[in-house]
């Protein structure tokens, strides 16, 4: 792979984490009732872009190196 490639796959791997921890971490929906608070999250698809992040990630690490 050339450096671009690499680069590419570096920056959109970066990226990707980046969104699956915020996705991750706030919640999607909040009700506030006075004493009752309920807050509901759905992670699933939160993992599959941390894992599709950190698989291009190691792509642009390992990509291309001859031994």
């Amino acid at each position: 792979m050339n450096k671009t490639v690499k680069m590419i796959l570096l920056v959109v791997g970066i990226g990707l984490i980046g969104y699956g921890i915020y996705t991750l971490i706030s919640p999607e929906a909040s009700v506030d009732l006075g004493v009752v608070q309920a807050e509901v999250q759905d992670n699933n698809n939160a993992y599959i872009t941390i894992g599709l992040g950190l698989a291009s990630v190691v792509l642009s690490m390992l990509g291309g190196k001859k031994a």
